[in-house]
């Protein structure tokens, strides 16, 4: 068996090594020599321990082998550093099996050994490269949120100079709409981008609007009662606007006399693949069920962003107040 072994090791083309019950090479292929810089000619009859400048003397690998060879374990993918004084480290995945065939009266062992350093530099690149983007990206929200922010500012201001009604009013819609997007693109720049824990996400949302619309958070409460669900970034985007346009919209129309107290509630609940996403204040209402005209900008905003997580808007008559559901499947 041993003869037969050894040919089939030192004849492979994969970096492999026989070993006794001592943890003695017996034979090693000579690409396991030319990968390790190892000398065919002297390798056989030395502990592994023993090869090289002493790299291979790794006391966890050296447990594992002895596992192995007692029958008690396999080395499927040990991953290690082989460490070598003078040249780059190598990550290395070893694998070793216990060779059952033919007299069993003498232990012999496989060690394989996989170079996956250009792997794992491969690996590392673009996961720095990722973390660069992702910082990249949350500057640049950051800065549109700021830009958004000064443009909105200078749209109010304009609202407060200007002699003609409608022109002020066209204003003052023009800056909730700014408005509306540089509080998301506030949220955007600390959203993790592969999944988003929703009851944070709209617990920030609402305090940024609160801060940016409500003057007296005193008289006029936001707050957001949402459960544990989590989604990913391009839905909570959206689910995002939906709020900002039904909040802002409630706080314009729903509470026209600025002395008078009120609360809006933004709730959201799951229920396996369906959900429900809720607006309501406790205002002066909507006509419900009567003739309206003809639905706002915000009004297009929320139901075109429905459409696209399929899902249908109701208003209902909150008594006080009004109600906003967005609703998906059947919760």
């Amino acid at each position: 068996m041993t003869t037969l072994a050894t040919a089939l090791v030192t004849s492979s083309k994969a970096p492999l090594l026989l070993l006794d019950d001592n943890v003695v090479v017996i034979g090693a292929s000579t690409s396991f020599c030319n990968a390790f810089n190892l000398d065919p000619l002297t390798i056989a009859n030395r502990k592994l321990a023993d090869l090289g400048a002493g790299e291979w003397d790794v006391p966890q690998l050296n447990s594992l082998l002895l596992a192995t060879i007692a029958g008690a374990a396999e080395i499927e993918a040990y991953e290690m550093d082989l460490v070598r004084k003078g040249k780059e480290t190598c990550r290395l995945i070893l694998s070793a099996h216990k060779l059952d065939y033919f007299d069993t009266d003498k232990v012999r062992v496989v060690l394989a050994a996989t170079d996956v350093t250009p792997a794992r530099l491969a690996e590392k690149q673009k996961d720095d490269l990722v973390r660069e983007k992702q910082v990249l990206l949350q500057e640049l929200q950051h800065r549109v949120a700021n830009s958004l922010q000064i443009i909105a500012s200078v749209l109010m201001q304009s609202a407060r100079r200007v002699q003609s009604e409608e022109t002020r009013l066209h204003l003052q819609d023009a800056h909730s709409r700014v408005m509306s997007i540089a509080m998301l693109q506030k949220q955007l720049a600390v959203t993790q981008l592969k999944s988003v824990e929703l009851r944070a996400y709209f617990t920030d949302l609402c305090r940024s609007i609160s801060a940016s619309m409500i003057d007296d958070p005193k008289r006029l409460t936001l707050e957001a009662v949402v459960d544990d669900t989590s989604t990913n970034s391009d839905v909570s985007v959206s689910m995002g606007l939906i709020v900002t346009e039904l909040v802002i919209n409630a706080i314009k129309h729903a509470f026209p006399d600025r002395t008078a107290s009120g609360k809006i509630i933004v709730s959201f609940a799951s229920d396996g693949g369906a959900w429900l996403l809720s607006v309501a204040d406790n205002g002066t209402g909507m006509p419900v069920g009567k003739k309206r005209g003809k639905p706002g900008l915000g009004t297009g905003i929320v139901e075109a962003l429905s459409k696209q997580l399929d899902a249908s808007v109701t208003v209902l008559d909150a008594k006080p107040g009004t109600l906003v559901e967005v609703r998906h499947g059947q919760s």
